[in-house]
């Protein structure tokens, strides 16, 4: 058997203390000669907007319905009461629910029915000790409305910066879910750019062998159906997480590479034309956090994709993985002269490095790129590497 949670005996006892107060103030009212149904139906109206389960609300009980409708009744009790020049006795019961109410539309009634449910329950809680001496300028009727004014003022308080809270809460959400967006846009950036250069290059050169060399045509087009076959199944993974946004994510779902996926860059990166070689330290394991992974992938996605776009001529590549004390470097360096066969629109606008300088130094590591002694150029990433 279960044991109630300590949320549900402080709501229980709630209940209860609520219900005891109702029934005190029915008693009390029938003894004064009041009307029991006159006193009963804002009581059962105050009741029903407080205790009815959430679950089992219909949709037309909204929070303003809810706050608003008891708040009414107990104003126009009071006003009924001081009209007809009748005493009507209040009590607990009707004190607290009115202090109830007011704190749930303060702090979840939209703005505006905030303001008038939230002053519809002051007005009918401040008339409580009016209709029950009949006069405004009485020193006790005043001195029992100040006290009113005073509880009312702190649970109004109260439930304002509730609400505040709640509001934070969910401009930090929101802003933390766009950042991610941003994100999760920028690798499908990366990706798409990284595939659809491939495939730009390996047609100009499968061109090029048709006329000369159609032998070696075959292993260019199967290169070719696997960079479009990747650059569609990167977008459908990345457009899939943006579409779902709420919840964890199964990992097959999650925009990212690691460094097995760097080994499959590096084989899907060597072609007639480019001759790659990884050389990665036994000391590199797989067991490093994921955001190093995705950031050291990221590294030799940009460096490979960049040397595509500026370095078409060079013949050799080399991507580095090896441990440095604590951190991970990651290197990619060519042989390339800067010849580039491709159009100045598919060559870039120089931001790639900005974007990855980044997301390395947001790791707390660091980013160097520049050309080699002779020719050549290379990238090279210091990420911290503690293990996960």
């Amino acid at each position: 058997m279960s044991s109630a949670s300590p949320q549900g005996c402080v709501r229980g006892f709630g209940v209860g203390v609520l219900l005891a107060a109702s029934l005190l103030d029915l008693a009390y009212a029938t003894s004064m000669g009041s009307h029991r149904v006159t006193v009963a139906l804002p009581l059962a109206a105050g009741l029903a907007a407080l205790l009815w389960p959430a679950r089992r609300r219909p949709r037309w009980l909204t929070v303003p319905v809810r706050t608003a409708v008891p708040a009414l009744c107990f104003l126009l009790y009071s006003v009924g009461s001081v009209a007809a020049h009748r005493r009507e006795p209040f009590g607990p019961g009707e004190a607290m629910m009115l202090l109830c109410l007011l704190f749930i539309a303060v702090r979840h009634a939209p703005p505006r029915w905030a303001l008038v449910c939230g002053t519809l329950n002051i007005a009918a809680f401040l008339a409580m000790p009016v209709r029950l001496f009949q006069v405004w300028l009485d020193e006790g009727v005043l001195t029992l409305i100040l006290v009113g004014l005073v509880l009312a003022g702190l649970v109004t308080g109260l439930a304002g910066y509730l609400r505040s809270l709640d509001y934070r809460r969910a401009v930090a959400i929101g802003e933390t879910r766009r950042a991610e967006r941003l994100a999760i846009a920028a690798d499908l950036h990366d990706f798409v750019a990284h595939h659809v250069t491939g495939i730009l290059v390996q047609t100009r050169m499968a061109r090029m062998l048709e006329a000369s060399r159609p032998g070696e045509l075959d292993p260019v087009l199967a290169g070719i159906e696997r960079a479009a076959t990747e650059a569609l199944a990167s977008m459908r993974r990345t457009v899939g997480v943006l579409r779902e946004p709420e919840g964890p994510q199964p990992p097959e779902r999650r925009p990212g590479g690691d460094l097995a996926g760097v080994e499959e860059l590096v084989e899907g990166f060597a072609g007639p034309a480019h001759s790659v070689t990884l050389l990665r330290d036994p000391a590199v394991s797989d067991d490093l956090p994921h955001e190093v992974q995705a950031a050291a992938f990221r590294v030799v996605q940009e460096a490979l994709t960049n040397v595509r776009r500026h370095a078409a001529d060079a013949t050799e590549i080399t991507v580095g993985l090896r441990r440095d004390g604590g951190r991970l470097e990651v290197s990619v360096a060519d042989d390339g002269r800067g010849g580039t066969q491709l159009p100045d629109a598919a060559r870039g606008g120089g931001f790639g490095l900005v974007g990855l300088k980044e997301r390395v130094t947001a790791l707390g590591g660091e980013l160097h790129a520049g050309p080699l002694p002779g020719h050549g150029w290379e990238i090279r990433a210091l990420l911290p590497a503690l293990e996960s």
